[in-house]
């Protein structure tokens, strides 16, 4: 019998151009949003804050997964849990304990969570809360500021918006973070039928004092209920999420990404009477909402969590990585810098640094891959990032932004390119 040698990476790219729709299930994990050519495409292993790719190449990983990842991968105790789950088996033909005990957590954990839905992904949360608020109100319209998923209510301002009916466009407004005034004239517009103000409770701006404060006043005088999504901020910013941190509670939160340490749960959770209308009017369900090998991981996760300092880890090592890379960036006057909270960073071109913000990112992108760092649009930090993991992870920053420094300094960022310039996802239509 004669032995097979396992594909290649490029192998691999070039069956899945044949068969998938931009290569990967995620826009944000698709070679053209990285340096194509230079970048891995296809990650094989994971343990702790390393993973390796298909042709075992190793490096630091601050993706985390776009930031489901909280733990560090491997994790004994999410493991141990998942391989109980598996031996027991995943989905049942009724009701499983493991939904109450996962809903009973995060009730505990999360200030506004009286009661939970669960789910599998954080669109599919963020949609459930859309309707649940539409059907308490009585009210179509929706605010919306930032990105809230991929169904048809959350991306019809973008460019990808085909196949989604115009009068479903028509019921969504955007207003922007920061700008109560934006909300109002929301209000102001559509008089009597703005039922929901949904919105990241942070992004890479922090709230301005009082800010989200007054957008929940507004939306409570105007008839509507608030949402926060909660989906990249839950769980990393606090246990119980940005509205613990920031100390204001929606009337509905959607959660996901870090809640099972990369698992496929997500869940929607707030006021009682609320989320009660699952049972009577309103319908939110899902055969796989209650598969146990997830559940399992979010429970050992959300206990972790609970007993362990993981969200002050976050925040120190999040605070290394971002202060040491401003500091090396504007040592080498690279118009770089890493914004945003420190358990999660985002690189940041000056606007007015007269030079293609995508094509510098890159450069960056590519000289930390150099040295074994991977990077992305946002980047994370796990409980698994060590010191020395930050200390190596500094080591390549020194190479990729001197690097940087020489090619924007001669005018050559995108001759320094070893591949493609990365691409964007989004566009407003």
């Amino acid at each position: 019998m004669t032995e097979t040698s396992p594909p290649t990476a490029a192998d691999l790219l070039a069956r899945a151009r044949r068969v998938l729709p931009g290569i990967t299930q995620t826009y944000s994990k698709a070679p053209d949003q990285h340096v194509e050519g230079v970048y891995p495409v296809f990650l094989v292993r994971g343990d702790g804050c390393r993973v390796w790719d298909v042709d075992d190449r190793e490096y630091i990983d601050y993706p985390c997964a776009l930031g489901p990842v909280i733990l560090g991968y491997h994790d004994p105790d999410v493991d141990a849990a998942v391989h109980g789950a598996v031996d027991a088996g995943p989905c049942w033909s009724l009701g499983h304990p493991l939904e109450v005990e996962v809903a009973e957590l995060i009730v505990d954990m999360v200030p506004g969570a009286e009661m939970v839905r669960l789910l599998k992904t954080g669109s599919e949360a963020t949609s459930a809360a859309v309707r649940l608020a539409r059907a308490f109100t009585g009210r179509d319209h929706v605010a919306m500021c930032g990105y809230h998923g991929w169904h048809e209510w959350a991306v019809g301002h973008t460019a990808r918006n085909a196949g989604i009916p115009a009068p479903v466009r028509g019921l969504t407004h955007q207003w922007a973070y920061n700008d109560l005034a934006s909300l109002e004239r929301v209000f102001d517009e559509h008089p009597g039928r703005v039922g929901v103000v949904i919105m990241e409770p942070v992004g890479v701006v922090e709230p301005r004092p009082g800010f989200l404060e007054s957008v929940r006043d507004l939306a409570h005088r105007r008839g509507a209920l608030l949402v926060f999504d909660e989906v990249i901020t839950g769980f990393r910013l606090a246990r119980g999420g940005a509205q613990e941190h920031f100390g204001v509670v929606p009337d509905l939160a959607a959660f996901g990404k870090a809640l099972a340490n990369g698992y496929a749960v997500a869940a929607v959770a707030g006021r009682a009477d609320v989320m009660a209308q699952i049972a009577t009017t309103t319908f939110v369900s899902s055969t796989f909402g209650g598969e146990t090998v997830s559940l399992a991981a979010a429970a050992a996760t959300l206990r972790k969590l609970q007993r362990e300092p993981v969200v002050a880890h976050l925040w120190r090592q999040g605070a290394a990585v971002r202060d040491a890379f401003n500091r090396i960036a504007a040592s080498h006057e690279v118009p770089a810098r890493m914004v945003g909270l420190a358990p999660r960073r985002v690189l940041e071109i000056d606007a007015d640094a007269g030079v293609d913000a995508n094509a510098l990112k890159g450069l960056i992108w590519q000289g930390c891959l150099d040295r074994g760092v991977l990077l992305s649009n946002a980047n994370f930090v796990s409980y698994a990032h060590d010191d020395y993991a930050v200390a190596r992870t500094v080591e390549a920053f020194e190479h990729a932004l001197g690097e940087a420094a020489r090619a924007y300094h001669c005018g050559d960022v995108a001759g320094a390119l070893r591949g493609a310039v990365p691409g964007e996802v989004f566009r407003r239509a």
